[in-house]
């Protein structure tokens, strides 16, 4: 799908959305030597990006660390990006760190070697270092109330922004809901008949805050207002003229 952009036309790094995933998620998946669990509300992420998990204390993952022949257990954790309003597809990306796991204070530490983010559009590798560099988008922790708001409560607002969106892209629309917003742009999900697409509609500046994307908002809904007039009249020229 075309995205189309206004002004500022930059987007989050690999890195950068793989740590908002992780800002987000509220469970993992977890592999470490032969065992696989799934843990909810248990992963923190340290500034230099490690993740640290709480276990349980007579849990395998645990004891598979303890008693790792080398110390140092390898480890792969799994992490899913689910959009927070309903469309199809809501799995919008996953995210996969390989890494090594250290018992420290009763929790396991895994330091990362390997992140992979998966997208629809396909896998990126992001290094170590600059995965630990990174910070999550500074609106990851909103988002999804934001977006639910926006669905809830503003579909008014939603349709309207569709103004701004390729005309050809929305051919056959049978529904456009708010997919992802991050501090630099909001994506539309457009839904037809059989297949979906996504639309971006950049902010002319990042928001670094909620406050700030209240302000981008506006101006793209403005930008929409701008845009209604001369669309319709193209489909009723030949009415009215005959």
């Amino acid at each position: 799908m075309g995205d189309h952009t206004h002004g500022w036309a930059a987007a989050p790094g690999a890195a950068e959305r793989a740590r908002s995933v992780l800002a987000a998620a509220w469970s993992c998946t977890v592999t470490a030597e032969g065992t696989r669990e799934e843990l909810v509300g248990a992963h923190t992420v340290t500034d230099d990006g490690r993740v640290l998990l709480e276990v349980p204390e007579d849990g395998a993952l645990l004891a598979a660390a303890v008693c790792a022949p080398r110390g140092e257990p390898s480890a792969v954790l799994e992490f899913a990006d689910v959009a927070p309003v309903p469309v199809r597809d809501r799995v919008r990306s996953r995210v996969w760190i390989a890494g090594w796991f250290s018992v420290e204070g009763g929790r396991l530490e895994l330091r990362p070697t390997r992140v992979v983010l998966r997208r629809p559009s396909g896998a990126l590798m992001v290094g170590a270092d600059e995965f630990a560099a990174a910070a999550p988008d500074p609106l990851a922790g909103a988002e999804a109330r934001l977006l639910t708001h926006l669905a809830d409560c503003h579909a008014d607002a939603v349709d309207r922004l569709t103004r701004l969106v390729d005309p050809a892209s929305l051919q056959g629309a049978v529904r456009v809901r708010p997919l992802a917003v991050d501090r630099h742009g909001l994506t539309l999900r457009i839904e037809r008949a059989r297949t979906d697409g996504d639309a971006r509609l950049a902010f002319h500046a990042p928001a670094d805050d909620v406050s700030q994307l209240t302000e981008r908002m506006h101006v793209l809904l403005s930008q929409a207002a701008a845009a209604s007039c001369p669309r319709p009249l193209q489909g009723q020229r030949a009415d009215g003229d005959g």
